[in-house]
């Protein structure tokens, strides 16, 4: 199924342990709505703690094992997730762990979530849930289809020998993890969540075109298109827009694009422009909206955010890898760090 897309990366060893990062593009069938897959496996000797900060996409991270994921947001009590699914938001999560992590993540433009979870993306906006209390019970078998059922390639059956046998058969995505865990390679877990995602897309409900067409409208101007101009090119009323955007993206228009205007303007700081330059090209007022957006919304200024990228703990294990392709979305943070502190300017609590 994966035709002449190929996972990129391999395993690496330093003086904190091991680690193991392989990146993958989706099929193309499930593209652009299925941005990437990120497979992982970290064997550290010591805990390890990352910032991610609002981005313009959801996550599904499905884990592998039994070393779960410790989860502080700025606005919500603190929770425990081995697999996890997060909406769109607008302030910053920390992320911990014992050192030792597997799984693999997922990352999907929200109106693809719409139509593969088939849930009002409102509902998972602002959180870290569990996939397996939010998500209507069997995603992974769609009713009036068989748990035997053929495969979605049947053309390609024979290029792949280590497909699970159970692969429809799954009710929960904490079944469908496990299936992936025990897969010989990485290839083989890849090639098996194409064809889940590919099922779950073909049995969806469709978002709405206008609503696809607006999100990439909003990502192409980098959130900078005016709400009653994104509105008018696609023949809705704002407040129509405003509907569309909270059951399918998740996120009001005007809070989407606070997201992916203040998205590019971590990349312009992180590859060296001025916060000035920043704040003109990312159509801020000035310098000082730049700064209180960024404290807003990540819980540093932005002297600080590019600074802790350049100083993050050189010998303490892997570096942090950014969860969007050329994009500065995280902060690799030292053991041992206050849990609440990222917070502190965004008004917020763990």
């Amino acid at each position: 199924m994966r035709g002449l897309t190929h996972p990129r990366g391999g395993t690496q060893r330093g003086p904190a342990g091991s680690w193991e990062r392989v990146l993958a593009l989706p099929h193309p069938r499930l593209r652009p709505g299925v941005i990437a897959y990120r497979g992982f496996r970290l064997a550290l000797d010591q805990p390890r703690r990352r910032l991610e900060t609002p981005i313009g996409a959801v996550t599904l991270l499905l884990g592998f094992g039994h070393h779960p994921l410790r989860v502080h947001h700025a606005t919500r009590p603190t929770v425990t997730r081995t697999s996890a699914l997060s909406g769109l938001t607008t302030t910053p999560v920390l992320g911990e762990h014992d050192g030792r992590l597997s799984g693999i993540e997922v990352l999907l433009a929200p109106w693809a979530a719409f139509t593969l979870f088939g849930v009002a993306q409102h509902e998972l906006a602002e959180q870290v849930a569990d996939p397996d209390e939010v998500l209507p019970y069997g995603p992974l078998a769609p009713s009036g289809t068989s748990s035997d059922a053929p495969s979605v390639r049947n053309a390609d059956r024979g290029r792949h020998r280590h497909r699970h046998r159970y692969r429809y058969r799954y009710r929960r995505i904490s079944d469908l993890s496990d299936a992936l865990s025990a897969l010989p390679s990485w290839h083989t877990r890849f090639t098996l969540l194409d064809e889940i995602l590919i099922r779950w897309s073909d049995a969806g409900t469709p978002c709405s075109t206008r609503t696809a067409h607006a999100w990439s409208e909003l990502v192409r101007t980098r959130g900078t298109l005016p709400v009653h101009q994104l509105a008018e090119e696609v023949g809705w009323s704002v407040r129509q827009l405003e509907s569309r955007f909270r059951e399918q993206i998740g996120l009001s228009p005007k809070a989407a694009a606070r997201v992916l205007r203040l998205q590019h303007a971590r990349r312009l700081l992180a590859t060296g422009h001025s916060q000035a330059e920043t704040a003109a090209v990312c159509g801020f007022y000035d310098q000082s909206h730049l700064s209180g957006e960024f404290r807003a919304m990540t819980g540093c200024t932005p002297g600080e955010f590019t600074a802790a990228r350049r100083s993050a703990a050189p010998g303490y294990g892997p570096p942090g890898p950014d969860r969007l392709a050329g994009e500065a979305t995280s902060l690799l943070l030292p053991p041992g760090a206050d849990a609440t502190a990222p917070f502190s300017k965004t008004g917020g609590h763990s």
